[in-house]
């Protein structure tokens, strides 16, 4: 009997597996098969920039969409998973550039409805569309739906903010918020005890597992991180709308922003248009007779036609460390073997003459960190090594990089999170009292079966583990204090655990000036010995996966390595023990 139910399992299993792999394979190749048919596009000789972020995502690094990464369900079922692509943003800023000297483009025409883009990349989009009507003269015009914090704050860049005279039925515009999630409650009714050591009163990643409820030191931080959030996007928008910040405060804390003529009356809408006089607006501006004679010209159609690639010899590489740090050498997040062996060829070329490293990082594996940072100590010996942020350098992202020459990060970026904690999860009550599974253990020594998961540490196995949490702390601050000449006290003092906006770590010295990927670039640019950018191939690594690639990373992984879908469920479930440093803040 129990072999026949390993049976009907094992196939059952198969067919399941070989479903998915079949839905995966077809849309990797729908979406492998666009890539390599997709030519160079002809633009025309005038017409309008279109930024339509309903169908653009602004990442890190330009690639093909992951319809299980980039796309929610819906957009995979109406079908529009096909028509969006991941903009890297040096590609979108250098298109933006390319644009304000283009005599074909008339202006550009920013949605901003359907984002999904972080807030980082949206103020850096902001940034280059800033410069562009500054260099061109040229003007940004942008029409929205349903304004929320972080796209009212990109629009807000605009000469004139067109709304629809009919909002929906859903206000996103009341401010910027975060939602905690705590599982401590639930675990204990299962029979699960998750036992957390760390080191940080401010490291809250392990609280989700052990708490009901927010720690004061966890609640201090977030509203702090908020707040500071906030004091970047409302005081960009205040001065683009002329309108204190007080005024705008008011507004919103006052839910005064309901229905578009609020918007309006706030002075944050310039007019309400439906969508005939939305169009007729559009041709005016375009200087043609009606809205069918204008000629468009997409973001990712410009990208292709553009940008092409540099004859110069000599590099500025840009590594790309974009995601969760892990152990192994798969091709999905930060894994540590691999991009250890990329760091040490990009110091053996010899046409490398500066690199960017930019992180857009929580953290996560502490070896893996260990060995992505020593292999920038030895490339920062020969060649210059600047630090870009994105969303996140929080963690293993801050420790990788906090030893760069120089440290660009955006006023939104979550860095810091100097700690380190460990979880190791007991599931003996929940084996014996809900599954009735009666669990022995044996072993060769006293303590063999402690992360066995089905018992609680006893007082010396805790000691035990603190150890290994104190001295991986006493590593990080260390780094810390070389790395950006801090005494080791301050850092201390400064770490914790705890999470900073880049605009706040700017006052304690953690980074060395708010700033953009493309102004990273030009700094590396510089300390390489030439800062005109038109004598360098400014050239990605990593190179993106395919969209195949992208899909056998979720299903497969190397031997020896955890496959993508592995290692979510595993950052989800947290089903062994480990100790860690990463954040688990998400600002949306």
């Amino acid at each position: 009997m129990k072999a026949f139910v390993k049976m009907v399992l094992a196939v059952l299993c198969g067919l399941i597996l070989m479903g998915i792999i079949c839905f995966i394979l077809s849309i990797g190749m729908i979406g492998s098969l666009a890539a390599a048919g997709r030519s160079k596009p002809v633009l025309p000789k005038s017409g309008v920039l279109k930024i339509d972020l309903a169908n653009v995502v602004i990442g890190e690094q330009s690639r093909e969409s992951n319809p299980f990464t980039d796309l929610d369900a819906a957009s995979l079922l109406s079908g529009d998973a096909a028509q969006s692509r991941v903009i890297g943003i040096w590609d979108a800023v250098q298109a933006i550039n390319a644009a304000a000297t283009d005599p074909a483009v008339k202006f550009i025409y920013l949605r901003t409805d359907g984002n999904s883009s972080g807030v980082a990349e949206l103020g850096e989009l902001r940034e280059a569309l800033r410069n562009f009507r500054t260099a061109s003269g040229k003007p940004v015009v942008t029409y929205m739906e349903n304004p929320g914090a972080a796209t009212y704050y990109l629009a807000s860049v605009s000469d004139k903010i067109y709304m629809s005279s009919y909002l929906g039925l859903t206000p996103q515009f009341t401010g910027v918020g975060s939602q905690m999630y705590f599982l401590g409650d639930l675990l204990n009714r299962l029979g699960i005890n998750v036992q957390l050591i760390r080191h940080g009163k401010y490291k809250s990643a392990g609280e989700m597992y052990t708490r009901s409820s927010a720690s004061p030191e966890n609640r201090e931080q977030y509203q702090r991180m908020i707040d500071s959030i906030w004091e970047t996007l409302g005081s960009a928008i205040a001065e683009a709308r002329g309108i204190s910040v007080a005024q705008l405060d008011e507004a919103i804390s006052g839910l005064k922003l309901r229905l578009p003529e609020d918007f309006q009356t706030y002075g944050l809408a310039d007019e309400l248009l439906d969508r005939d006089g939305l169009e007729a607006k559009l041709a005016t501006l375009a200087v043609v007779d009606a809205y069918k004679d204008i000629k468009w010209i997409s973001l990712p159609d410009y990208v292709d036609a553009k940008l092409v690639p540099s004859r110069a010899r000599q590099q500025i590489a840009v590594i790309y460390a974009d995601g969760e740090i892990i152990d192994g050498n798969g091709k999905s997040e930060i894994a540590g073997d691999r991009f250890a062996t990329l760091i040490n060829k990009v110091r053996a070329d010899s046409t490398v003459k500066a690199v960017v490293l930019r992180v857009n990082s929580p953290g996560g594996s502490v070896t893996a960190s260990e060995k992505i940072k020593n292999a920038l100590d030895q490339l920062q010996a020969v060649k210059p090594v600047v630090a870009s942020y994105g969303g996140y350098a929080a963690s293993g992202g801050y420790w990788i990089s906090n030893n760069c020459q120089k440290i660009f990060s955006g006023a939104t970026t979550l860095t810091g999170s100097i700690g380190v904690f460990g979880l190791v999860p007991d599931a003996s009550k929940a084996a014996k009292e809900i599954a009735h599974v009666g669990v022995e253990s044996i072993t060769s020594h006293k303590h063999g079966d402690m992360l066995g998961l089905m018992r609680p540490l006893d007082a010396d196995e805790y000691d035990f583990m603190l150890t290994g949490i104190e001295a991986v702390y006493d590593r990080f601050t260390t780094l810390v204090s070389e790395g950006r000449g801090i005494p080791k006290t301050t850092v201390d003092a400064i770490g914790q655990g705890r999470v900073w906006t880049g605009a706040d770590a700017l006052q304690i010295n953690l980074v060395d000036e708010i700033g953009t990927l493309e102004d990273a670039i030009l700094f590396a640019a510089v300390a390489a010995g030439d800062g005109n950018l038109a004598a360098w191939n400014v050239k990605g690594y990593p190179a993106p996966p395919s969209v195949m690639e992208q899909m056998m990373d979720v299903i497969g992984g190397k031997k020896g390595n955890d496959s993508a879908l592995v290692s979510a469920l595993r950052r989800v479930t947290r089903p062994q023990a480990y100790v860690r440093l990463d954040t688990d803040i998400e600002i949306r």
